[in-house]
């Protein structure tokens, strides 16, 4: 009626009512774990009771600022070949285990070493050992205790390290019927599984953390793992933890159960 253009008209703005808490939550999220993307986010708000979609949490991270720096300083705490090989793809929890060493040092700069190992089916990271200084002992004691916890698996993964192909170790391997899969000299993605693990374990506590000791280190890096089997969203678990924590329901509590009163 007054020859304006339908282009020209918008509809007025309004937020919705939890607008606010929400923008709350996500800001809190994303500054407490800060190599998080919003999808990670998202998968956490609804472990939290939040009904929201992605595109709801990444309109709100853009309009806030929020992204995942390229790279983040350290803090301190208050206390003390072609790649065309054919690999065995894992097919079951327990079918193939993977383990590798990560290095790293504490403030003095002294270096220590961790031994990782994890399930490549279920990502579930079995083990870190922290010490100064690992050889394949340590990595006989470490798969040692990980038998008996979890079962033997059916094969172990791992690179060509001399703590890895040690005679005593590959004996002791084949006596209990665990087969060895040795990946190709200088081809660290062969060990694909293994070497994503050790990239987040130094993208999200290694290269944020500063350890003054080696009992730190050791607190931290379990810590760590903890919160990456239980509670960590994993993409190609569909934004699950790997091994998330069992609550037993209130109608199957035994009454002698942590005090509980039938």
């Amino acid at each position: 009626m007054i020859g304006q253009h339908r282009s020209t008209q918008r509809k007025p703005c309004s937020l919705r009512d939890d607008e606010e808490a929400l923008t709350t939550a996500i800001i809190n999220l994303a500054s407490r774990f800060g190599r998080y993307g919003y999808r990670r986010i998202t998968a956490l708000l609804r472990r939290d009771g939040w009904h929201v979609n992605e595109k709801r949490v990444y309109r709100i991270w853009r309009r806030e600022g929020l992204k995942v720096p390229m790279k983040q300083p350290k803090r301190s705490r208050l206390w003390l070949n072609d790649g065309s090989c054919l690999r065995l793809r894992p097919a079951h929890k327990g079918h193939v285990w993977s383990y590798d060493f990560v290095q790293d040092r504490t403030h003095e700069g002294k270096v220590f070493r961790m031994l990782c190992v994890i399930d490549e089916y279920t990502r579930e990271c079995l083990a870190i050992r922290v010490e100064r200084r690992l050889n394949s002992r340590d990595v006989l004691d470490v798969l040692g205790e990980l038998f008996v916890t979890h079962g033997a698996p059916e094969h172990i993964r791992s690179d060509n390290g001399s703590e890895f192909i040690a005679i005593a170790l590959r004996e002791w391997l084949g006596n209990i019927g665990v087969k060895t899969l040795y990946i190709t000299p200088a081809s660290p993605w062969e060990n694909g599984y293994c070497e994503s693990f050790n990239s987040k374990l130094r993208d999200e506590l290694l290269a944020r953390e500063i350890f003054y000791g080696l009992r730190e280190a050791k607190v931290l890096i379990e810590g760590w793992r903890h919160h990456y089997n239980t509670a960590r969203p994993h993409s190609s678990l569909g934004y699950k933890p790997p091994a998330p924590e069992a609550v037993l329901p209130a109608a199957f509590i035994p009454p002698y159960y942590g005090g509980v009163a039938a």
